[in-house]
Order: C-alpha cells, then structure tokens, then sequence
C-alpha cells in the first residue's frame, strides 16, 4: 500500500513537505499527519503481536529430511513425546549408535488429534533416526511401564521401518526389546512369517536392565525412571513369589 492511500494527504500538501523536508525517509515521516496517540499504542500493539506470532510459527515447525523429500513436523504438538527417541552413545569400534525409544512416552490412543500426533512424531522419528545415525547401529526399544493405550500400532512400526532409508535398514545390527510383554511377543511371533528372516535373526529379548548393561555401554543410555520404578516393582512382585512358594513347601513339609 502507498504513502498516499494510507494517510491521507492531498498531492498539494504532499508536495510541500517534500520540498520543505530532507531527502531522508525518517523526515519525510516526521510531517506526516500524526494519529492520535491510542491509535499509535493500538497499531504498535498489533505489530508487535504480528511479529511475536510469526517467531511463534518459525519455532513451531520444523524440516526433516526423509529420504530425497523434506517433512514439516509440528514440534509444539509432539513437544510432550519428543523423549521418545534419544541418542545412547556407542556401542564397538568407530561411530555404531545406540538409539534408544522409549515407548512409555508415546500419546495416549483416546486422544482426539491420535493421528495428527502419530503422523508427526512418524515424520520426527525418522528424520531424528536420519540425523543421529552414521554409520551401523542398534535400537534399544524400552516396552516396559507402557499401558496398552500406549502401544503404537504394527502398522504404525511396520510404517516407521519401510520409510527408513535402505542404507539405514541394512545398517540396523539389532532391535533390543527390553522388558518384554505377553502382548508384545505374541504379535511378533504372529507376524514373523510376513517379515524377513534377516531381521528376525535382529530382534533379542532382554528382560532386566542388568542384562541389557551385559550387552551394551550404559554411560550414556537415559532410562526413564518409571522403567525403573516398573522393574523395581516386578522385583519385589517376584521375591514375593518365591517366598510364597518358600513358605508353602515349608507348610507342606511341616504337615508331613
């Protein structure tokens, strides 16, 4: 929009102050017609917004890179899952990452906006997977403290896979599943027909931390303290057992 159309100042009065005032552009605006000074506050305030808003936008979306095409992620909606993956140092000789994802920080599936979020944190994982991977590596995947709502769907991992770049699926050693469910190893043990014997031979069970440090350097791997709290409580569940069965060998025996 012109000078012109936004005040307005006939081409006589125009004239004048341009003869009147310096080539500079802050002059010229300085005999202008000036607003009211609510009508300044009121515009300042709105550009000010404009501009806040417009930072806001910049920081919400983000590109990754899957493959040969660039994904907008909306970050301030997977802000509350973005520790759902995380990088967990090195495993062997040169840069062999270890990769950690957590499953207890996936969204709840009752959420109204499931998709949207899945769809996003979809697009976050891979393009991360992209960025933190150089060489060959492993996936720690932490099952354990995740409610059955929380459980991404087969389609959903089945997606994840087949979107990782072929350098990336050849370059994956081994998917660790930590804490195991009943769940969880039925349906790979459903689906091992429709899935590669290669990547089959990939997939190890491990069902304490202890064992899972016997496999892989632990310095810098974060676990969530509700997967430790989650082992702390199926310890004593288990010590309790066996003292339960201690006691009732000892009752029999006893009655004998």
């Amino acid at each position: 929009m012109s000078l012109s159309g936004k005040f307005p100042l006939t081409a006589s009065v125009l004239g004048n102050q341009l003869l009147t005032c310096s080539s500079s552009f802050s002059h010229l605006c300085d005999d202008l017609p000036k607003q009211k000074s609510t009508d300044a506050a009121r515009k300042g305030s709105l550009l000010e917004y404009t501009a806040s808003e417009e930072k806001e936008e910049e920081r919400r979306w983000r590109m990754y890179q899957i493959g040969d095409q660039g994904h907008r992620v909306d970050m301030k909606a997977i802000e509350p899952y973005k520790k759902v993956i995380s990088h967990g140092g090195y495993y062997g000789d040169g840069l062999n990452a270890i990769i950690v994802f957590a499953v207890c920080f996936m969204p709840e599936s009752g959420q109204p906006n499931y998709r949207y979020l899945m769809d996003n944190l979809f697009k976050y994982v891979i393009g991360s997977l992209e960025l933190l991977i150089a060489e060959s590596y492993m996936i720690v995947y932490l099952n354990g403290a995740t409610t059955r709502r929380k459980m991404p769907s087969l389609g959903w991992l089945r997606k994840c896979y087949q979107q990782i770049d072929r350098r990336l699926r050849k370059n994956l050693k081994s998917l660790i599943i930590v804490h195991p469910s009943w769940f969880i190893r039925t349906l790979l043990a459903i689906t091992k027909p429709f899935i590669s014997s290669k990547f089959s031979q990939k997939i190890r069970y491990v069902f304490t931390l202890a064992e899972l440090a016997e496999l892989i350097p632990m310095d810098s791997v974060t676990i969530p303290e509700c997967i430790k709290q989650y082992e702390e409580e199926k310890f004593k569940k288990k010590l309790k057992r066996i003292d339960q069965e201690l006691n009732g060998k000892q009752e029999r025996k006893s009655e004998q």
